[in-house]
This record gives structure tokens, sequence and C-alpha cells, in this order.
């Protein structure tokens, strides 16, 4: 049994397709099958079910993988205690955000980091908040960059910024001459929403939960569906409906843009809290103090953005 015969079952467990976990962990298809069909044959136990079109875990096989998971947590420690005493900055940082947060703020966060510790190779990747959940647990990423409420045992957390959310329209909309709007008005609307599994989208359900109740609706024809808020903003563009947008994620498109305009909320507005979480246990502090000081000095550029404590 070997560090990387567990890291291929605890990966096939979560893509549950052995060609997206064999993609993960960069080796061929067959070379994972293999090893997984090795790993269950030294412990006389099936850990998967296999079919033409799913891979589904065996009840002894989420104890097995839960384990495992333990285990590669234990020795991702060990690695990172023996590089205690290197220097904190000069070895790579693995920073995530979720997809409604990454694009607007990595463009200003990386030049302020990449200048406060020039020796600290960084790299970048953005998901769902499941997904960059199950990494930062797992020692993919050291860091990750979401949306508070966001709890996870042994994991902490720092706000760095609040935004508020803003209603994003056609030009020439009839709510153009609107100083702000009520959050009611949208279910007069076609609303342009996120996917499930995007916790923006959640955050805009929560704000008004008469939208939930309108999704819920068989013969629902008010609400659509996109990949992507750049997705959604041509959507709108394109007066296929209005959306409602993160402060950060209007740019400058609303500005001298003929095609889209964008009205705040009347008071008191949704908004959201992004905040850096990371593992408590995590053995290069200093690394994370200079990812919050950055995000401190671009908060400004980031559209919108109001500090908080």
């Amino acid at each position: 049994m070997t560090l990387t015969e567990l890291r291929y079952i605890v990966t096939l467990a979560q893509e549950r397709h052995f060609g997206r976990a064999a993609e993960r962990c960069h080796v061929s298809q067959p070379t994972l099958s293999v090893a997984v069909k090795k790993l269950e044959e030294e412990l006389a136990v099936p850990l998967f079910e296999r079919s033409r079109s799913t891979v589904q875990v065996t009840p002894l096989g989420e104890k097995i993988v839960a384990q495992a998971q333990r285990v590669l947590e234990q020795s991702s420690m060990i690695y990172a205690m023996a590089s205690e005493g290197k220097d904190q900055l000069a070895t790579p940082l693995r920073i995530g955000a979720i997809y409604t947060i990454g694009p607007y703020l990595f463009p200003h966060l990386i030049p302020e980091i990449t200048g406060a510790a020039p020796q600290m190779p960084l790299y970048i990747e953005e998901g769902l908040t499941g997904t960059l959940r199950s990494k930062l647990r797992s020692g993919e990423l050291d860091v990750i960059i979401v949306a508070l409420p966001f709890t996870e045992t042994d994991v902490l957390t720092k706000p760095i910024y609040e935004e508020r959310f803003e209603v994003l329209l056609p030009a020439g909309h009839r709510w153009a001459e609107r100083e702000a709007i009520h959050k009611e008005d949208l279910l007069g609307e076609r609303l342009l929403l996120l996917g499930e599994g995007h916790c923006f989208r959640n955050q805009i359900l929560e704000a008004c939960p008469a939208i939930s109740r309108k999704l819920a609706s068989p013969n629902n024809t008010l609400i659509a569906e996109g990949g992507s808020l750049e997705t959604i903003r041509h959507m709108v563009a394109s007066k296929l409906g209005i959306t409602v947008l993160p402060q950060s994620a209007l740019g400058q498109e609303t500005q001298g843009n003929s095609m889209l305009i964008s009205r705040p909320f009347v008071s008191p507005a949704p908004s959201r809290t992004v905040a850096i979480a990371w593992r408590a246990s995590f053995p290069r502090p200093r690394a994370i103090e200079a990812l919050i000081r950055a995000a401190e000095r671009c908060r400004q550029p980031v559209n919108g953005a109001v500090e908080v404590a």
C-alpha cells in the first residue's frame, strides 16, 4: 500500500469516473485502474462498484476512503513540517478561489503578492466551494478565497472585504430611470442565474426567498441559468433578461457601455463577505500573512469593495 494508491482511491471516490480521476492525478487511465485493482486485491475487498457509465463506492470502501483521506492529510503535514525551517516565502503557495471571485480579484491580488514576495511562486485555481473545500482539506490547495459563511473543522478564516449586489440591466430597460431596485421587483422580470452548485446563486435565493418559490414552479419561464457570470452578462447585453451581480463583477462594462447599465438595491441591499480560509495546521504563517496584506492593499481596485474588520 502506497500514498500514491491512497491518493488514487480518494480522487476516484470524489470523481466517480476513472478518466476524470486519472486526469486529476496526472496519470493514464490504465495506470490508475491497475493501481486501484492492485490495492483492492491487497486488501481482499472491493472498494468500488464498476459499470460502463459510473463508478460507485462500496459501503466498506467509503470507510477506507475516509481513512485514506486522513492519512494523506497527515502525510502532507509531514512534508510541510520538514520545510518549516526553510524560507516560508520561497516555496509555492497554492491559492484557490470560487468562480465568482477569482476572475475579479486575482488580476489585482497576484501582482500585489508577487511584488511583496517575488521569490514565492504562485499556483492559482478556480472552482466551486465544495471542490475547493475538498482540495484544502487534502492539501492540494494551501489557501482558498470564498464567500462567508464557510465552516470547516480545523480551518481558519479571515474576512477581507464586503461587497454589495447590484442589478444588471440591458440598456433601454424600463428600470433605467430608477435610482434603486426593490428585491421583490425581480419576480416580474426574466432573471438569469448561475446553475446549481454556485454559492452566489444560493446567496441571491436567500436574499429573495420568493425567487426560490418561483424556481419550484413547474411552469417557470421567468428564470434561466448560465454557466458563468461572464456568460450571464453577455445574455443581459443581448436583452435575454436581467441578473444580479456582486459589485466586483460589474467591472467597467456599465461605465461608458451603451449595452449595459446597473442599479443598486433599495437598502438594505444584499451583500456578501469575501474571506480567506486556510488549515489551522498550515506551517507557513508568513505566507498567509503576505496574502492577507496583499488582499488589504487591493481592496479598493476590486470595484466597490468595502473593508471589513
